[in-house]
């Protein structure tokens, strides 16, 4: 049989589905009489309700907070020092305040969604519209608007912290470069927005909750608690998921609200969000703002990094995700993938009358690797070297292996120079910088940008990671269900989910690498608190690591009794066989796993004598309580075209070299590489999410919130290396985030290389035209060119 196990290239089993319609998402799935919801939203950023009148005649279609008491009030809070508490409101009240555009005021159900809706529009609601806090510089000015009033102020936490010689070795620098960074809001963008249908079985006396989710198992148990309802009285279903990206990782007002709904009214009730909700209500990502320095030798190795981080986390601390974690993430990757032994950071996460901030793909390391690139550029500049020498002069050296940062980074494995000097040869320099000099007929600059990092996938519960910050979920652990079948097939169950991963695929190569049946006999399944034993879900570049490990160690668990039965079945000892091809193989020959399956489940006389209470079926967990995860690395080389009487900018050419350790499927690997440069792209040029001076958003479509497609895509020349992870089973890493994180920082880079002659910087995303076309009359006007 060809190799189909780990390593091998094979096409994903559920694009079978997918590829010709048959897929199942929350929005496809009908109960008899479900009738359907629609929120009514505030329209102002911030204001005061005076009162809430519902539709005239249909006041037992509609729902406020004081109609829904079973639902508990919740707020999710870190035991960081000084950290402020606030409440997340499940619906505003009349004398509470809505506190951003989208803010759920009432809840309005129907037989469908269109009547919902033209019940929303009969309700009437007085406000007393306030002053809206929406940046950083009005939040943390005294005096107020406050988003909270009980505060005082608009700070949700402000941590500082030194580490290492720093002023020691911030004398010794030559150089000292500073610069300021802001990366705009944006909005993770998936293909299918958030959706729920809860539905009570009165036989089971059960609430069965279908969510778009990356997390069933932390939504059991948040719907639980929330509602005061026993765990094992709640089932959550996750079916197919199209997008999560980051977005689907927490616990929304709405699925409480539609949950208590569905008790209620005895009756399924379900809530499908529009793009327009999406984009004007839901969690918003990335709005960041840096003071970054780097002090350096005359080499242009850094000596220390000094860092300000300022987080606009918006209205509310999310559950299980709270304010301030995003922040602490920032700081811990303030180094990078350099050997720099000194920092100092400071860190505020501030509230703002914005919708909640949550997680998105690569979190805060796109970010990172921004300041941190585009700062060894400008460090480059200013002591005459190449960028790409700066970089090898400062990369960690694979003869540090495994190293540990200042900020406690554990680098497990990797030759990031190496990777480096592929991928510049991807792109040719030589050749870009040949072209460079010729110049573009059209006018156009040519520009090349590099961007080296690491990715810190599959978070364990060591130093550095969720466990020290008193939050609700530590990542870190997976549990694995996996059985052999009657008829010799496999069937697996894990607590993660898939959105995109091509996981029933990889899960089943690895079942497969070690049971020997081919994958397309190994059935996964995910998604179902009630299938599943537990877990905490799919992010953080994490489940191939902790649920592919959790399964490999199930696997092997099974072996032994399946060797007993078919040494038994051939007549000869257990250490004379093994097993190849879904057979049990001995000297004299062999049995399928049918046979095994068939002594077990239909004929338990045919079993070995000593057999006992061995069963086929065996649970394992991958649990890493000694380290921060697994690292994979990477380096993006950019060459762009910009036109400047415009701005705009044309990706010519892009290489990536990344490092994953060892591959389980290299087309699902490239795939997620080639799906998350897109967004990269979009972040580094497009997305942005605006509102103007009243805290209105006015990114409210897709024509006026861009998203890269197609013809926004450059030719893309991607190469693997591999260093296996000694922390991991079969020396895997996270890969699910690599392509997004260099690509602000490369095209940036790029940009700024293009007009080095003038100085140009860009230092601001996404680089639009009129910001690039801005940076350019800046530098011209300081040049006096």
């Amino acid at each position: 049989m060809p190799q189909r196990g780990v390593g091998a290239s094979i096409p994903r089993k559920e694009d079978d589905r997918f590829m010709r319609g048959r897929g199942q998402y929350v929005a496809d799935i009908q109960l008899p009489g479900m009738w359907n919801a629609a929120f009514v939203r505030s329209p102002h950023a911030h204001a005061r309700i005076k009162s809430i009148r519902p539709p005239q005649g249909y006041a037992d279609r509609f729902f406020t907070a004081a109609d829904l008491t079973d639902i508990k009030t919740f707020h999710c809070s870190p035991n960081f020092p000084g950290f402020k508490h606030s409440d997340f409101q499940i619906l505003s009240q009349v004398g509470g305040k809505a506190r951003f555009v989208g803010d759920p005021v009432a809840v309005v159900v129907a037989p469908t969604r269109a009547e919902a809706e033209d019940l929303v529009q009969a309700t009437s609601i007085d406000y007393e519209v306030l002053a809206p806090v929406m940046v950083a510089e009005q939040a943390l000015k005294g005096g107020g608007p406050y988003v909270h009033d009980h505060w005082g102020d608009n700070v949700y936490i402000q941590t500082e912290k030194t580490v290492g010689e720093f002023e020691a070795l911030t004398k010794q620098a030559k150089h000292k470069v500073t610069r300021d960074y802001v990366m705009h809001r944006q909005s993770p963008m998936t293909m299918e927005p958030r959706g729920l249908l809860a539905s009570y079985d009165s036989r089971l006396d059960e609430l069965t909750v279908y969510m778009s989710h990356q997390m069933p198992h932390p939504m059991q148990t948040g719907i639980s608690q929330m509602l005061g309802i026993d765990h094992n009285r709640v089932r959550v279903i996750c079916p197919d998921v199209g997008g999560g990206f980051g977005l689907k990782v927490y616990l929304e007002v709405e699925t409480l609200v539609i949950v208590s709904l569905a008790r209620r009214l005895k009756r399924p009730v379900r809530w499908i969000q529009d793009r327009y909700e999406h984009l004007v209500g839901d969690s918003n990502t990335r709005e960041h703002s840096y003071r970054f320095t780097m002090h350096a030798d005359d080499q242009g190795k850094v000596l220390a990094v000094d860092g300000e981080v300022i987080v606009n986390v918006g209205a509310y601390s999310t559950w299980p995700w709270p304010a301030g974690v995003e922040g602490e993430i920032a700081v811990g990757n303030f180094t990078g993938p350099y050997d720099t032994r000194a920092f100092k950071a400071k860190h505020i996460s501030i509230a703002t009358n914005k919708p909640p901030s949550g997680p998105f793909r690569g979190v805060t390391r796109p970010l990172n690797c921004y300041i941190s690139e585009v700062t060894m550029d400008a460090v480059a500049r200013v002591v005459g070297r190449t960028p790409e020498a700066v970089r090898f002069e400062n990369l960690v050296k694979p003869e540090q292996m495994p190293y540990t940062s200042i900020t406690k980074k554990h680098m497990d494995s990797g030759n990031y120079p190496e990777t480096l000097r592929r991928a510049l040869k991807l792109v040719d320099v030589d050749k870009v910088r040949a072209r460079q000099k010729a110049g573009e007929r059209d006018g156009r600059r040519v520009g090349l940008g590099i961007a080296c990092f690491y990715e810190q996938t599959a978070y364990g519960t060591g130093p550095m990671g969720y466990a020290g910050w008193g939050i609700e979920l530590v990542p870190g652990h997976e549990i694995a269900t996996i059985k052999l079948t009657p008829d010799g097939g496999v069937w697996v169950s894990v607590g993660i989910h898939s959105h995109g991963q091509g996981l029933e695929t990889t899960l089943a190569q690895v079942a497969s690498e070690i049971l020997t049946v081919d994958p397309d006999r190994i059935a996964i399944r995910y998604g179902d608190t009630a299938t599943a034993y537990t877990g905490t879900g799919t992010y953080a570049s994490r489940s191939m690591v902790v649920a592919g490990g959790a399964v490999a160690k199930s696997a092997r668990l099974l072996i032994e009794p399946i060797k007993k039965i078919g040494a038994h079945l051939l007549q000869c000892d257990v250490g004379d066989v093994e097993l190849k091809n879904g057979e049990v193989v001995g000297p004299r020959g062999s049995v399928p796993f049918a046979a095994v399956g068939r002594a077990f489940y239909l004929h338990p006389e045919e079993l070995p004598p000593d057999f006992g209470a061995a069963t086929l079926t065996a649970t394992g967990g991958h649990l890493d309580k000694v380290h921060g995860g697994v690292f994979a690395n990477a380096a993006h080389v950019a060459v762009v075209a910009v036109d400047p009487d415009t701005g705009f900018v044309e990706l010519l050419d892009y290489g990536i070299v990344f490092d994953c350790g060892r591959m389980v499927n290299p087309l699902i690997v490239y795939g997620q590489v080639y799906g998350a440069l897109a967004q990269g792209i979009g972040n580094a040029l497009y997305e942005e999410s605006e509102y103007d001076a009243h805290g209105n958003p006015t990114s409210v479509t897709l024509a006026d919130y861009i998203i890269p497609g197609a013809t926004e895509m450059p030719e893309v020349k991607i190469q693997h290396m591999e260093s296996p992870s000694p922390y991991s089973e079969f020396g895997m890493k996270g890969i699910g985030e690599n392509g997004c994180i260099g690509p602000p920082a490369a095209i940036a880079n790029a940009i700024s290389d293009a007009f080095r002659d003038l100085g140009v910087e860009v230092n601001e995303t996404p680089a639009t035209p009129r910001r690039v076309y801005a940076a350019i009359q800046k530098a011209k006007a300081r040049s006096g060119r």
